[in-house]
């Protein structure tokens, strides 16, 4: 990797002020650094100064009220899986968090980290390939390897965004608050991510001089279940194949509202408003949670090697149905 210099930041204030002072790219803030420091192994960014996040105080807590939740941007994704509160009152982001890579990366990673992760395509991460995504012409994956692509939202970029927390946190009304020179600002999580039609070099809406410091998250009705289902190769500790963030309002087994969200099939939390049409207002059966699943796909556009993906998307979605009727 290249040279670059290091600093512990003292306050917001001084950070969102050397970010401000630098062209993109050449200031950077670190956290866990599970993902940004491959990035610097394979020159994809060449800072010149990195920021540490983590000497700044009070940015790891986590709280719980009758309101809902707030999560410091550097709380690690282990302390979110195992938040009591969470457990208890937030099942998607629990089992979301925990199913985050292996426990050794989920005590280092960081929420804020978790959510800004640039994309695993390996066609990006390969040095040697001048990608759409890092200004080149082409995205490879549509007429190379695209087993692990997108098979919606992709056109003219087909990564995938590899969270698992984001779908969660969409599913259940999140919001972010941001920190920028000129003050605070909150958006909702699902505003915060961006699809390559709109800008096919980033993943998110965050300036250069901002950074997220903290996720809200409201508490859920009493009536509601949720559940993050994800597939993955052979059961290991990776990225999504497909995942199903869902919260179900029910009342016995009839559904009243749903949020369906999915990761590891689009370039940013993908929200099924098909399939939660498909559910509310209907008594939950087999052939009612499958036709779910049928809404959620019918539109996708699977590359050569990916296809697999529509039908692991809609059984993935019936499964959540079924396991909220019962």
């Amino acid at each position: 990797m290249e040279k670059f210099s290091y600093v512990n930041a003292t306050s917001l204030e001084q950070v969102t002020s050397l970010l401000s002072d630098s062209g993109w790219g050449e200031v950077m803030v670190i956290a866990g650094g599970t993902d940004l420091l491959g990035e610097l192994k394979e020159y994809i960014e060449t800072p010149k100064t990195l920021i540490n996040l983590k000497t700044l105080p009070g940015m790891d807590s986590i709280s719980a009220d009758g309101s809902g939740l707030k999560i410091g941007a550097l709380a690690t994704v282990a302390d979110i899986a195992m938040y009591p509160e969470i457990q208890n009152h937030y099942t998607v982001l629990a089992q979301a968090a925990g199913s985050v890579a292996t426990p050794q990366i989920r005590n280092v990673g960081t929420l804020g980290g978790n959510l800004c992760q640039r994309p695993r395509c390996w066609y990006y991460r390969d040095e040697t390939v001048d990608c759409l995504k890092k200004g080149g012409e082409l995205c490879y994956a549509i007429e190379g390897l695209s087993k692990y692509h997108a098979i919606l939202g992709g056109d003219p970029v087909y990564i995938v965004h590899p969270s698992d927390i984001a779908p969660a946190l969409i599913a259940l009304g999140a919001s972010l608050k941001i920190v920028g020179p000129e003050g605070e600002k909150t958006m909702s999580v699902e505003e915060f991510f961006t699809l390559p039609a709109t800008n096919p070099y980033r993943e998110n809406v965050l300036e250069p001089n901002e950074i997220v410091v903290e996720v809200q998250v409201p508490h859920p009705k009493s009536n509601a279940k949720s559940f993050y289902l994800k597939a993955r190769e052979k059961g290991a500790p990776d990225f999504a194949l497909a995942s199903v963030a869902g919260v179900f309002e029910m009342e016995g087994n009839t559904c009243q509202a749903a949020s369906i969200v999915l990761g590891g099939v689009a370039p940013a939390p993908w929200r099924s408003t098909e399939a939660e049409a498909a559910l509310t207002g209907k008594m939950i059966t087999e052939s009612v949670s499958m036709q779910a699943g049928e809404d959620a796909v019918k539109d996708a556009q699977p590359l050569n090697d990916n296809a697999y993906k529509v039908t692991l998307t809609r059984n993935l979605i019936s499964r959540a149905a079924m396991m909220a009727a019962k």
